[in-house]
């Protein structure tokens, strides 16, 4: 099958898998006093975007070899679902869509830190966090930003949100330009870990979407390879949701990273369909996202959740399963299982190393071999 047929099936079955959709644009200006939103979300912004005069879009797929920093407020419209990012590719409405209260760009490193460290000193002791989420594939700024926001908001992170936004070209057909571009943005998120571990945070969490799981893998290698490990020690948990990531590169990355960070949870679904287009593009070779080899995962200590059966297991599961939002809100044991990589008394561990959670539909969770080495041996004792 030729390229351009290719990616013609991967903007098909994006809009399938609702990748599709109207480009977002921020509505800087819109929110008044009088559309109440449901929330607002401050979510401070590094990015290797180039700056934009366009106050729609602040930010651009151009790429930047310096970081920008900025901080938004994101609204959250009273109307919101749990999962979904209303949008508009026009100025948006906000009684019904996600819209940008207020921008204030910031100068430099130090006043980065600065910031976030004011943000963090307002929540209680035990919430001075930082939650990192880098996006994904065929993101404008806005679409990444908003994302950010949901995730804070739905699944109720107690903690300071940082986006890291790269220079997606935010265009299905730009597929080669954003894997170019994950080169351009892994510098600067390796110095966004940098910055997160400057503050006075207790512990910096990452998320990588997608393509912005590669992101995540070339920064944290980029840290290894150059010793800055002090700022890998400061990472205290790394998420990768449906990682569009060669099996053979993963591989690699992890062995020139050394350690990871841990804990270490990948969110996988032999039902992404998205990522079996991208599979079929580079080659036939799998994606990690895939979970084609879980048992590999184990094998270097991560923890892997498998949602190919939870809300038919698409590309963005992770963000819009409304069964995974609602049990993350009703139990500590999803953030247990990512947080301490271990199940809770009450769970049944199967022979495979799969423990099937009720409430969250048919997530199954895969256990390190070194944790489940540990569990099956307590269990005969």
């Amino acid at each position: 099958m030729s390229t351009k047929r290719l990616l013609l099936v991967l903007f098909v079955t994006l809009q399938l898998a609702g990748c599709g959709g109207p480009r977002a644009v921020l509505g800087l200006g819109a929110a008044t006093e009088q559309a109440r939103p449901a929330a607002s979300v401050p979510v401070y912004v590094a990015t290797t975007r180039a700056q934009s005069d366009n106050l729609s879009l602040p930010f651009s797929a151009e790429r930047s070899q310096t970081l920008n920093f900025a901080r938004f407020d994101i609204d959250i419209p009273r109307n919101h679902v749990p999962g979904e990012v209303e949008k508009s590719g026009r100025l948006p409405d906000p009684a019904r869509h996600f819209v940008a209260r207020s921008y204030q760009q910031i100068a430099g490193r130090r006043q980065f830190v600065a910031q976030l460290d004011t943000a963090l000193a307002q929540r209680p002791q035990r919430e001075r966090e930082i939650f990192i989420f880098v996006h994904g594939y065929n993101n404008n700024f806005a679409d990444s930003v908003f994302r950010a926001a949901q995730l804070a908001h739905d699944y109720n992170v107690r903690a300071v949100t940082l986006h890291y936004a790269w220079p997606s070209g935010g265009a299905l057909p730009l597929y080669v330009y954003d894997r170019d571009s994950t080169v351009v943005g892994r510098g600067g998120l390796a110095e966004t870990i940098e910055i997160a571990a400057l503050t006075k945070a207790n512990r910096v969490i990452l998320v990588g979407h997608s393509m912005g799981a590669y992101v995540v893998m070339e920064a944290l290698r980029e840290l290894a390879q150059t010793g800055r490990s002090h700022a890998l020690r400061r990472l205290g948990g790394v998420v990768l949701a449906a990682p569009d990531i060669d099996t053979d590169a993963f591989q690699s990355q992890v062995r020139d990273i050394g350690d990871l960070p841990m804990p270490f949870a990948i969110v996988v679904s032999r039902r992404d369909r998205a990522l079996s287009i991208s599979r079929r593009i580079a080659g036939g070779h799998p994606r990690v996202g895939s979970g084609s080899d879980i048992a590999l995962l184990q094998q270097k200590h991560i923890t892997v959740l498998d949602a190919s059966d939870v809300d038919g297991g698409s590309h963005n599961i992770f963000a819009s399963s409304p069964a995974l939002i609602a049990f993350a809100g009703q139990s500590g044991m999803l953030r247990r299982f990512i947080e301490d990589g271990d199940a809770g008394a009450g769970e049944t561990m199967l022979a495979d190393g799969g423990s099937a959670i009720e409430g969250a539909a048919a997530l199954v969770v895969y256990l390190p071999s070194r944790i489940l080495g540990t569990a099956l041996a307590a269990g005969q004792r």
